[in-house]
């Protein structure tokens, strides 16, 4: 029995480090996804419906809209309310890291109302601010997704990441087009 504990320990230990380790290549990645998202500003018009029913700059202002609100949720909630529970559908997002497009629809809070070049770029430099406090958000704080529930951060920052790539492959194949 105490062997078993030990392992089990190991075991806790391990995944608790790698992932740290991914939390870390994740925030640099975001890093990397919002310049990317900042280099197709120029196209921020282009559509293509068979490809998506919304433009490049509506993908662009969608991505940076959820960015800040899940930072901005996470810096104000209260880590006592946070209920754990399980979900399959998360489960399976942040194992996966992606998940089909057309599947949800955006909620209101993050469904780009007016954008061109100029809000697009300003609102691009917001954000690359507020990369910079996510990082310093204590891990007890959560945020909650309206399929997935409560996410705490490490698993707020995995789905910033999905989803900002989930997007910015959209863009790329709307622009190639």
């Amino acid at each position: 029995m105490v062997q078993q504990e030990f392992i089990l320990h190991q075991l806790i230990l391990f995944y608790n480090d790698l992932n740290d380790q991914l939390i870390f290549a994740t925030m640099k990645q975001l890093q990397q996804q919002l310049s990317g998202l900042q280099s197709h500003i120029s196209h921020y018009e282009l559509l293509n419906p068979l490809v998506s029913q919304a433009s490049v700059g509506w993908h662009i202002e969608h991505s940076l809209l959820v960015i800040n609100g899940i930072i901005k949720t996470l810096q104000t909630s209260d880590p006592t309310k946070y209920h754990r529970t399980f979900n399959l559908r998360k489960t399976l997002v942040l194992l996966v890291g992606t998940f089909p497009r057309g599947r949800a629809k955006a909620p209101e809070s993050v469904t780009p109302q007016s954008y061109d070049k100029a809000t697009l770029l300003t609102h691009a430099a917001t954000t690359e601010n507020k990369l910079k406090e996510l990082e310093m958000i204590s891990a007890g704080q959560f945020f909650k997704h309206p399929l997935f529930g409560h996410l705490k951060v490490k698993d707020a920052i995995r789905f910033i990441g999905i989803h900002t790539k989930h997007h910015l492959d959209i863009i790329e194949d709307i622009v190639k087009k």
